[in-house]
């Protein structure tokens, strides 16, 4: 595990020793403020809705990661590949798990200091009224969930190509599949085509699905596992894919 905290110290350190990374904070932040204040995708503005809560801004960030987890993830494997130097890092005292394990922690941690930043919303709200404290922390902690379900997708991907913009494209398309997979449209087609239980299936894994609940207040444990299902799932299937490429 010794390895695993190396890497992961050492990944952290790679995200903000680059500029690119807090150009993502700052598109991240104030996109989530603006479709937050403006409203859209099925919510009211902020101040129309009349409603001391964040609702508004937990709608938006299954959206708002599905973008940022795959730019995170994008350069994960990726860089390592076309400098050359996964070669190297397969070649030292690290297995794959602690070296898969690392970097995904490192890149959990910069989502995670991504989302802190919205807090200010949680300022703004205390400060206008008087919030529900239950539906802020598992609104919080699904969305942390839902960040690091992306960031997986996103390294899995990244790990499949030299192309940072190739990994940043499939893993944003994945991600996207994922949020509206259970959508009602997609469960009614599959519905109408007497494919009930495809529907059932995709509903059950959509990420808007199981991030509903928890903007409400309600943390149950088919929702959480559900998302860390598919966490760890694209977690070991890098890993896998790793070592297939190490043992070549």
């Amino acid at each position: 595990m010794n390895a695993a905290t190396a890497v992961f110290k050492r990944e952290l350190k790679g995200y903000f020793g680059t500029p690119l990374a807090y150009v993502f904070l700052v598109i991240f932040l104030v996109a989530t403020l603006f479709w937050t204040f403006a409203g859209g995708l099925g919510e009211a503005p902020f101040f129309d809705a009349r409603n001391a809560s964040l609702r508004t801004l937990f709608s938006k960030l299954p959206w708002m990661f599905a973008f940022l987890g795959p730019a995170a993830a994008m350069r994960m494997w990726a860089e390592e590949r076309r400098a050359g130097t996964v070669e190297l890092l397969l070649t030292l005292p690290v297995t794959i798990r602690q070296a898969v394990l690392g970097k995904f922690l490192a890149g959990w941690a910069f989502l995670g200091i991504a989302l802190l930043l919205t807090m200010s919303m949680v300022l703004t709200t205390a400060y206008l009224g008087d919030p529900d404290p239950g539906p802020i922390f598992t609104g919080y902690f699904g969305a942390f969930l839902l960040a690091g379900a992306y960031l997986a997708i996103g390294g899995f991907f990244s790990a499949l190509t030299k192309n940072q913009l190739i990994a940043l494209l499939l893993g944003g398309v994945f991600c996207v599949l994922f949020v509206l997979a259970g959508s009602p449209s997609v469960v009614k087609f599959f519905d109408g085509m007497g494919l009930d239980w495809i529907g059932s299936i995709l509903e059950s894994l959509s990420f808007l699905t199981n991030y509903e609940s928890m903007q409400l207040g309600m943390l149950e444990f088919r929702n959480v596992f559900a998302i860390l299902a598919i966490t760890i799932g694209f977690v070991w299937a890098t890993t896998v894919m790793l070592n297939e490429t190490k043992a070549r």
